[in-house]
């Protein structure tokens, strides 16, 4: 995929569920990880040209997990001219030595965003801006749909009324294989820091779900993720008046 491509489908997503205002200040959450990068330069790129002017800082939580090492990722940062902040925490420690959580993912996000949310209202910030992508929206969409027995996902565009701050998903057009070859073909920093729940998790049972579904039907995520859109969910009302 290349930044074009990525720009467009951006600026889809920030048009068509208003996504950005005048004036705004957006945190970036950088978790190290492709996706995160990929919005990182998907924003980057749209704030020098977008008509609405807004502000820009990227922020990673430090888990404190093992090799963590940031020092690319703030390079990438110093080059694009986005100021960026490093939290360091001890959630690690906390959920795997502590407490030798069995399912330790709810808690981990739970803490995560605590930690973040805390730190981008202490820069001024009115909004962050997530990393989630069209395989994500399905994938929660599903999970709702076969563990809860509700139709529910991530929203474009939510509010966060304990905190005040705005949570914003620019790249919800964007599916994770586009993604992987943005990565490549921009050869992003992506720092690897191994969780011990990785790959045992229900998502990962989603996206074996959606691949054996593709292998009958190759429009699946396409079917899917119009049925999102259209299936009065709550958060994604859109602009009646936006033309793809």
């Amino acid at each position: 995929m290349t930044l074009q491509r990525l720009l467009s489908h951006t600026r889809r997503a920030v048009d068509h569920y208003h996504l950005i205002n005048e004036g705004d200040k957006i945190a970036v959450g950088i978790s190290g990880g492709k996706d995160s990068l990929t919005l990182l330069y998907a924003l980057h790129g749209l704030r020098r040209f977008y008509p609405k002017h807004f502000e820009l800082v990227a922020v990673t939580v430090d888990l404190g997990l093992p090799d963590f090492d940031t020092s690319e990722i703030e390079n990438l940062c110093a080059q694009l001219s986005v100021p960026y902040y490093k939290v360091k925490t001890e959630i690690y420690q906390i959920i795997f030595d502590a407490r030798h959580e069995t399912n330790p993912c709810s808690l981990c996000a739970k803490m995560r965003k605590g930690a973040l949310n805390d730190e981008i209202r202490h820069l001024g910030c009115n909004k962050v801006a997530y990393a989630h992508h069209m395989d994500d929206i399905i994938e929660t969409f599903l999970m709702s749909l076969i563990y809860e027995g509700r139709i529910n996902t991530f929203a474009p565009n939510t509010h966060l009324d304990r905190t005040g701050l705005q949570v914003i998903r620019p790249l919800i057009y964007v599916e994770e294989r586009e993604i992987v070859a943005f990565r490549k073909k921009y050869d992003l920093p992506v720092v690897k820091a191994k969780c011990p729940a990785d790959g045992s998790t229900k998502r990962e049972t989603m996206k074996k779900l959606v691949r054996s579904l593709q292998a009958e039907n190759p429009r699946i995520r396409t079917v899917l993720f119009s049925a999102i859109e259209h299936g009065n969910i709550p958060g994604w009302e859109t602009d009646l008046n936006y033309k793809n």
